[in-house]
């Protein structure tokens, strides 16, 4: 029996193992693609199988043209088709610093990864997208990025990744128009505060920013709480949405006063 396909980017621990775990739970064929550390994402290949679920491990650095290439290869050599796009990798600069200090290095970097790497693997996977519908091998595909409130949010010490993720909410729009008249429709979620490796080194600042009420919702996300939007996204609850943001943040947007 053919199984739905997902490739999730970034995919060896925090948000993308969440997503990758809530598929395989559901009876999707899963890419987890890492870009370093293999460990991990071992692990989630493990707890994949855990569920009775099918996993492919696909190192890969989706910055660069070759490892894109691997990924989409390597996941329809297994699978046979692709259904469901998540570009979740992303990553922060290695260092934050002021933007009246910021390194050239840095910024192309992240956008690299951040930005340039979803774009060129989103138009790789949808043109295959289109090709499989064509020949009746799949039906209503996907694509789904992993934004950030970062999008409208600004930290001049980190403003590379802030950029990124604002032209992640373009790049959403530009494939939802794209997309819509080849039947694939293309969302955005919007995490908030997610307690990932990624926020460890502030976690105890954003302990106490949560506890005064910087979110309606008094707590840290976590990776489950992305995982659901994305099910129901790629399970197909809104087949009228596309282009559409879904802030997953705690109520973070809501600029109270």
């Amino acid at each position: 029996m053919r199984k739905d396909t997902a490739i999730i980017t970034g995919a060896g621990r925090g948000i993308g193992r969440g997503i990758a775990l809530a598929l395989a739970e559901r009876g999707w064929c899963v890419t987890i693609n890492y870009r370093g550390n293999v460990a991990a994402a071992a692990e989630t290949l493990d707890m994949v199988n855990a569920t009775g679920g099918q996993g492919l491990l696909v190192q890969a650095d989706i910055a660069d043209s070759n490892g894109r290439n691997r990924l989409v290869a390597e996941t329809l050599a297994e699978f046979g088709r692709i259904d469901l796009l998540v570009n979740n990798a992303g990553m922060a600069p290695r260092r934050r610093l002021d933007i009246l200090e910021t390194a050239e290095a840095s910024y192309d970097e992240v956008m690299a990864v951040n930005l340039k790497g979803p774009f060129f693997l989103t138009q790789q996977v949808a043109n295959q997208m289109i090709a499989m519908q064509q020949a009746g091998t799949i039906a209503q595909p996907k694509i789904i990025n992993i934004g950030s409130i970062s999008a409208y949010t600004s930290s001049p010490n980190r403003g590379e990744y802030c950029i990124s993720k604002a032209g992640m909410g373009m790049m959403t729009t530009l494939f939802a128009d794209r997309l819509a008249g080849e039947g694939i429709n293309v969302y955005e979620i919007r995490p908030g505060i997610i307690e990932t490796d990624m926020t460890g080194a502030v976690q105890e600042k954003y302990d106490r920013l949560i506890a005064d009420g910087l979110t309606p919702i008094r707590r840290w996300g976590q990776p489950d709480d992305i995982a659901r939007a994305v099910i129901a996204l790629a399970e197909g609850s809104f087949p009228f949405s596309t282009g559409e943001i879904i802030n997953v943040d705690g109520g973070f947007h809501f600029r109270r006063l």
